[in-house]
């Protein structure tokens, strides 16, 4: 017998030599009968779940599950037949190639085994819809780390017998394992009716993955994509022709989308609603051009920042932006007074509402009157750092903007006190918010005006961070605007009691809010006057900073300003004693106070804050030295309501 097992030769069966160098094992590998004369020891029989691995020595046994020899093709077919959404999410844990492979199954492929499991799932599906958010439709956002393909594919697994996803937001990526076109691709056959797609700072996402979800996201409404330079033109040209219901289109830092991919959008897409595209350097008047003539009728936002566009678009915006509602123009290096001029006569932005201009030195005065005459419905007007704008153009944009109703000018360095109060003079009597911020140009200087006609749309004024802005200017403001009811003095270190309490003394309507931050020269007699006159309406009152109000302003509050619901006193001179007499207020209701930096409120002042505290939902006590870590473990405690910051 063991010749027969050790062939070796010409003829051999089995090329190499024998099979096992020890033919007394050799007795292993035949199904030894009993006609056979060879003695074998009888033995069990051994159950045999797996196939047999040849070695050298002996058969081993592969231990494998059964169903992971199957083929992609046939897993397919099983997990197509699935009845419901929990028992294709109960696969999907099992392995990441199980869940690979229900991510990649389309909707419309899906099928249930019978009518009684058609049944059962549209049970299931009426009872988890009535927990879909928004529209219909469910919300995911990732972020950072846990933006992978495998999260989306997870996501399209269990979304899909929920309504189904309709928004997308992908903010970031994981720097390993990113998401890429693998993981938009199961989102494209997972989820046909999403509309809202977000995807910002994806380096590994290009045209690839943007062309999936063209393929599979007909519905597709909003698309924002930010720093992904991978996506070029063509990705953006896959979009418009494959999702024609686009409204609205954000692309920011964007290398390498340009004009191509801006015209094919006008071209397919025409119920685009808002454009906002920023810092794209191969975009250029070609692409914005087409986007604005091609959805001339429907197109209501427009928003241009740091672009290489010229006069050429701004003349474009200006003649077909019939719907135009919402315009802003940013740091347009390239576009000259002529632009402005232009756009303003094109008598195309008769719709035109809100506008904002920021860092553009093309914005001169011819071009701000030309805007004012060519936008008569324009009520809210933002400039923002338009070194070239001064008095003249300002008043003329005034008299021309007779629709105007909120004015904010923000580091006009050119914009002194007689452009300020010359607007406000020439404006129509729609004028109800003014703002001044960071415009050093401001000098406080006496003007002569007798016979002022007095503004009385004008509800809320706000001064910040302008040095030259003092008394008399301020006592001006008063006399002009009697009708005040929120006023905003921030950081004007040049106002004193005496320029602020003619104010108080004009305003007729009521003060409601009152924000004095940084004021450092007013004291206790400007609280003292207002809470008298005005603390039958005052609701918000901050004096963070004035270094001048003490006690005595707190205990006019506590007397009169029973409708007072935020009280900011950070920095300021209070003591226990100021604390304790709000506490004895039994009318007053704050329901924020902020103390930080008073340094003189102590651990006596635990009761009366524990009696504020039954209003209180906000407490700032950051910084005050004198208040005990254990007292602000008390009031932790005892104000379970109260947001306390220590």
């Amino acid at each position: 017998m063991s010749k027969v097992f050790g062939f070796a030769g010409e003829n051999d069966f089995c090329p190499g030599g024998p099979i096992y160098t020890n033919h007394k094992e050799q007795n292993l590998f035949l199904s030894i009968g009993r006609p056979v004369d060879v003695y074998f020891p009888s033995r069990k029989r051994s159950r045999i779940s797996a196939p047999f691995v040849f070695t050298e020595e002996r058969f081993e046994q592969k231990k494998q599950a059964s169903i992971e020899v199957l083929p992609d093709e046939c897993l397919f077919e099983i997990f197509r037949r699935l009845p419901g959404g929990n028992e294709r999410g109960a696969c999907a844990c099992v392995s990441k190639h199980w869940l690979s492979l229900l991510s990649n199954i389309c909707k419309d492929e899906l099928c249930c085994q019978n009518e009684s499991a058609k049944k059962i799932t549209q049970v299931k599906s009426e009872v988890e819809d009535e927990e879909v958010e928004g529209d219909g439709y469910l919300s995911r956002s990732l972020e950072g780390k846990k933006a992978t393909d495998i999260r989306l594919a997870a996501i399209v697994v269990g979304t899909a017998n929920s309504g189904g996803l309709g928004k997308l937001f992908i903010r970031g990526s994981n720097s390993s394992r990113g998401v890429t076109k693998v993981g938009l691709r199961a989102i494209a056959r997972g989820c046909p009716s999403l509309k809202v797609l977000s995807l910002w700072n994806l380096p590994s996402v290009g045209d690839e993955g943007v062309s999936e979800i063209a393929n599979g996201c007909h519905k597709l409404e909003k698309l924002d994509l930010s720093q992904c330079p991978a996506i070029t033109d063509k990705g953006l040209l896959a979009i418009a022709k494959s999702c024609p219901n686009l409204t609205d289109l954000v692309i920011e830092s964007c290398t390498n989308i340009g004009n191509e991919g801006l015209q094919a959008v006008g071209q397919h897409c025409t119920n685009l609603q808002s454009i906002s595209i920023k810092n794209c350097p191969a975009i250029g008047d070609q692409g914005i051009a087409a986007l604005v003539s091609s959805a001339t009728n429907v197109l209501t936002k427009v928003k241009l920042q740091a672009l290489n566009i010229t006069d050429v678009s701004l003349a474009v915006v200006g003649h077909y932006g019939k719907a135009v509602t919402d315009l802003f123009l940013t740091n347009l290096s390239n576009v000259s007074e002529r632009g402005f001029w232009v756009m303003g006569n094109g008598q195309g932005l008769q719709k035109l509402k809100s506008m904002t201009v920021a860092s553009c030195v093309g914005l001169t005065d011819t071009g701000l009157e030309a805007v004012g005459k060519g936008c008569p419905n324009l009520k809210q007007f933002y400039l923002h750092k338009c070194s070239f704008l001064s008095d003249n153009g300002l008043v003329s944009f005034a008299k021309s903007a007779v629709s105007l109703e909120s004015l904010l000018l923000e580091e006009c360095h050119r914009i002194t006190q007689f452009g300020f109060f010359g607007s406000l003079l020439n404006c129509g009597a729609n004028l109800k918010a003014a703002s001044l911020v960071n415009c050093f140009g401001m000098k406080d200087v006496k003007l002569d005006l007798p016979d002022l006609s007095p503004r009385n749309s004008l509800r809320s004024v706000s001064i910040r961070n302008c040095p030259g802005f003092g008394d008399g200017s301020l006592a001006l403001l008063g006399k002009l605007c009697p009708q005040l009811q929120n006023v905003e003095l921030s950081g004007l270190q040049g106002v004193t009691d005496a320029g602020f309490l003619p104010v108080l003394e004009n305003c007729e309507a009521g003060l409601v809010k009152v924000n004095l931050s940084g004021c450092v020269n007013l004291s206790d007699k400007v609280v003292s006057v207002m809470t008298e006159q005005h603390g039958w309406t005052l609701e918000v009152l901050n004096l963070d900073g004035c270094r001048r109000i003490t006690d005595a302003s707190l205990v006019a509050i506590a007397e009169n300003c029973f409708l007072l619901s935020d009280l900011d006193v950070s920095k300021c001179a209070a003591t226990d004693s100021g604390i304790a007499a709000m506490a004895r207020s039994n009318q007053l209701n704050l329901q924020v106070l902020s103390m930080s930096g008073c340094s003189m409120v102590s651990d006596k002042s635990l009761p009366a804050l524990i009696k504020l505290g039954g209003t209180l939902l906000g407490l700032n006590l950051q910084h005050c030295n004198a208040i005990s870590s254990s007292t602000v473990d008390v009031l932790v405690e005892r104000l379970w309501r109260c947001d306390i910051l220590s």
